[in-house]
This record gives C-alpha cells, structure tokens and sequence, in this order.
C-alpha cells in the first residue's frame, strides 16, 4: 500500500465515524512509545524489550505499531484545517 492509498483510507475510516476510536488507540501508542523514549533516555531502561524481550519478533511487532500509530497521529496536526 503507498501512502496516498495510506491516507485515502484514513480519510475513508474518517469519514464512517471510525477515526475517533482509531485515532485514540494510536495516541495510546504514542504514548506508550515516548514513555518508553524517555525511560530509555532518562534511565538507560527500555521497558518494551524488558516485557517482551530483547530482540523478539513481538518486541519488533510493537515498535512497528507504535510508529504506524506515530504516522496516522499526524492526520490531528490537520484536524483544524478540515473544520473551516
């Protein structure tokens, strides 16, 4: 899928009421992912290969989803100019 296709379907979700939930659930990610960021700054502590291993197929999965999440977040720097 390129990334037209990408926010084509973002706008297709949008538009069908969807984008809320999906929106909220990838800002949890986010969230998620710059705690991690920090402890791994602050700390020298990363949590996400602390509970899932280092290395791991799933350790990689969540990376992946956190990044995906980081990427669809950039449709609420927009929000503001679809509402005028």
């Amino acid at each position: 899928m390129n990334i037209l296709a990408f926010f084509g379907y973002v706008n297709y979700i949008k538009e069908g009421g969807k984008m809320e939930t999906i929106q909220k659930t990838c800002l949890v990610l986010t969230i998620v992912g710059a705690l991690n960021w920090g402890l791994i700054g602050a700390l020298d502590f990363n949590l996400v290969a602390t509970l899932f291993g280092n290395g791991t197929l799933l350790e990689r999965a969540i990376y992946i989803l956190v990044g995906v999440a980081g990427i669809i977040n950039i449709g609420i720097l927009f929000n503001h100019i679809e509402d005028h």
